[in-house]
Order: structure tokens, then C-alpha cells, then sequence
């Protein structure tokens, strides 16, 4: 708790500060200082508190959120609003703690490995609906929206006294239509998609009313849920996540070159050995890493057909490049099997970390939001690094 507050105070929160309007001299009520809640969120996050209900009752009765308060009140709506409404400056301070790092020669980039994991979305199977379907949800929401105008226009009408009551049937009943008018656009991807993967009609494409950018997808335990595949990549030297990426894209096999493209976008400097497992091994990405002077790890891509025949899978094949035959000689080597042993130990590592501090399932909705939560348990578990890499002390 204290480290953590050590951590916070040492922050340059200053573009949070910006925009609080009421500040001293002019009106206004008194704002919470961000470093509250800042520190709240992390240490909530460790503790695998995710809900800012939960939250916001930890600090009514627990000594340790009580003495991070300080004695000032705080809300769920205030928790929730901060924790999903700061995700530049959250994903800023993620690059400005690995750079400083960087510099200090804890994180060198030498070798990195990358992993992706599928985390249940705020969402429910039966909620994914098809386009005639979503049409009539459409038109349902509507009417009950233009009902509800109605109702509050009469005031003779049973119910339309109780002001709060109608405002909040208002909200929800226009909320819901805006949901099933967002699945309607996003559907228009999702056919795109499926057109392209199965190369049919798509007309089987189904989008969610309560969350249109989850997707369905195979998870762990052989099932399948709505989802977002969440990227770690992760510094073999130091342990620390150094970038994350978020997708409602099933698969890993796009997902390894915008990692390496985003820690050279945050940090100037391609990582010397990229290590993956079979889900990321394509030969395009695999071309694009290693034209950037990146060495990629990993087991050999075979197709069915290959493996029938007996093909040599480090031999060069039809359509490979230069660079991707350079891969598959290098992987022939003992020296590049014992560097592969460490993906494990490196890119599974914050996934379980990250999964025991409750990212099972989002709370949240949007791409946007969900990315926002995955960096605030990034910021988090290299909180923690650092924490046993005797980078942070209390004073």
C-alpha cells in the first residue's frame, strides 16, 4: 500500500491536473486529488478488484483503501468515470515508465516475447442477434423511446409524476437503442469479415446489442464466448510488459508486426529476438520483422498437406522469402530450440499474473475502454516487477 503511494507521488500527474476546473480562488466543489485515485486503482488491482462498486465500499471499511483516502469521500460513479476515462495519459505513462527504465538499463529490448490471451467480454452468447433481428430490436427501441416522450408529455398518465422514475426509463430505453443502432454498423464489418474467412455471404454474421465489438471466440476451456484477444509483449530481461494491444480478432496470426511496429513506434528500437509461439508464425509477419533487423523464435508454420507428404518443414517453400528462409534455417539450430525455452517463462508470465488479479472478464464495454483496462493491469503488474527489482521504495 505504501509503495504503491510512493509510486503515485512520484508520477508527473500534471496533465490529469488540467483538467480539474474548480481549483483554488474560483467556485466550484473541490475535485479528489487524481493521486487518490490513482492509487486506489492500482492497488485495487492487485488485489483483483475490478468493480468500482466494490470499490467504492472497500473504501467505506477497509483500513488500507481508508488510508489512501485520507479522509475524502469518494463514489463509484467517480471510480468508474476515472479508471475508463484516461487512457492516452495511462498509455503514455506505460512508454515513459519503460523508457526511463530503458535508459536505466532494466528493460533492454534485447529479446522480447509476445503472447495473447482471450478475456471474456461484458456480454452474453444470446445477446449476438442477426441483421433481420437487430432491424425489429431497432424498430422496438424506437417505438418505446417515442412511448416514453409521449408519456412524459402527459401528465395525466399513471407514473408520469414520479420525475426520476421517467428519466431513468428514458435513459435506459434510449441507451438500448443505441446499442442495437451500433450493432447494425459494426455488422457491417462483421459480414466483411466472415465473407473474407469463410469466402461465403456472410449473411450468418451476428453482432451483440449489449456489446457490438466483442466477437465470439474459442477460449481456454474449449468453449466459446464473447471476447477480445488481449496482447502482451513482454521484455525477456526485466519481465515487464512494454506494449499491449487489444483486437476482437480471434486469432493471433495478425497480431506479432503491429506489437514489434508499436514498441518501435514508443521507444525507437526494434527489439534484437522476437519470441512466439506457433499462432503468430506467418510469413508475412515474419518477413516484416526480420526486414527490420529482428530475429524471430518460434515453430515452424507446416500446412496439413506438408506434413502428409513429409516435407521438409526447414527447406525453402513456394512462395517464401529471403527472410523467411532465414527463419526456418535458423530454427534448425540447437542454439535457436534452447533461446525458445524462455517464451514461456517470459510471455506466459503476465498473462497469469494478470488473470490472478481478475482479468477473467471485462466489466467494461468498447474497444476502447476494454484497451484502457488492459494498460491499468500492465501499469500494474510492472508496478510490481519493479517492486521486487527494488525499482520503487517507500519513504
Amino acid at each position: 500500500m505504501r509503495l504503491v503511494w510512493a509510486y503515485v507521488e512520484a508520477l508527473d500527474l500534471s496533465a490529469l491536473y488540467q483538467n480539474i476546473r474548480a481549483v483554488e480562488g474560483h467556485v466550484g466543489r473541490d475535485a479528489v486529488d487524481p493521486k487518490i485515485l490513482m492509487a486506489l486503482w492500482m492497488f485495487a488491482t492487485i488485489e483483483g478488484v475490478g468493480s468500482a462498486r466494490e470499490l467504492a465500499r472497500l473504501c467505506e471499511r477497509d483500513l488500507a483503501y481508508l488510508w489512501i483516502c485520507g479522509g475524502v469521500g469518494v463514489n463509484h460513479h467517480l471510480l468508474s468515470d476515472f479508471r475508463t476515462g484516461h487512457g492516452e495519459f495511462l498509455d503514455q505513462l506505460l512508454t515513459d515508465t519503460i523508457a526511463t527504465l530503458l535508459h536505466r538499463q532494466i528493460v533492454t529490448l534485447e529479446t522480447v516475447a509476445q503472447d495473447g490471451m482471450r478475456v471474456r467480454a461484458n456480454a452474453g452468447t444470446s445477446s449476438f442477434r442477426r441483421k433481420t433481428t437487430l432491424e425489429a430490436c431497432r424498430q422496438r427501441a424506437a417505438e418505446q423511446v417515442r412511448a416514453l416522450r409521449e408519456e412524459n408529455q402527459d401528465e395525466t398518465k399513471p407514473g408520469s409524476g414520479n420525475a426520476r422514475q421517467t428519466a431513468a426509463r428514458k435513459r435506459a430505453a434510449r441507451e438500448r437503442l443505441e446499442r442495437v443502432e451500433q450493432a447494425l454498423k459494426d455488422l457491417k464489418e462483421i459480414e466483411r469479415q466472415k465473407e473474407a474467412q469463410e469466402k461465403g455471404t456472410g449473411k450468418n454474421a451476428r453482432a451483440s446489442t449489449t456489446d457490438s465489438q466483442a466477437r465470439t471466440m474459442k477460449m481456454p476451456n474449449g468453449g466459446f464466448s464473447p471476447a477480445y484477444n488481449v496482447q502482451f509483449a513482454t521484455d525477456a530481461t526485466s519481465r515487464m510488459i512494454v506494449s499491449v494491444g487489444v483486437s476482437n480478432n480471434g486469432s493471433d496470426g495478425s497480431q506479432m508486426a503491429p506489437r514489434h511496429a508499436d514498441i518501435h513506434q514508443r521507444y525507437g528500437k526494434h527489439p534484437g529476438k522476437y519470441l512466439v509461439d506457433g499462432g503468430f508464425t506467418r510469413k508475412n509477419d515474419i518477413t516484416t520483422l526480420e526486414k527490420c533487423g529482428t530475429q524471430v523464435f518460434g515453430p515452424i508454420p507446416q500446412a496439413k498437406s506438408m506434413v502428409a507428404k513429409g516435407t521438409d518443414p526447414y527447406a525453402r517453400q513456394p512462395g517464401d522469402s529471403d527472410e523467411m528462409l532465414a527463419f526456418r534455417k535458423r530454427m534448425r539450430t540447437d542454439e535457436a530450440k534452447t533461446i525458445y525455452k524462455l517464451r514461456s517463462s517470459v510471455a506466459e508470465f503476465p498473462n497469469a499474473e494478470c488473470r490472478h488479479r481478475g482479468l477473467q472478464q471485462f466489466l467494461v464495454r468498447g474497444l476502447q475502454k476494454v484497451k484502457t483496462i488492459a494498460v491499468w493491469h500492465a501499469l500494474t503488474f510492472n508496478l510490481m516487477r519493479m517492486i521486487t527489482l527494488r525499482c520503487v521504495t517507500a519513504t
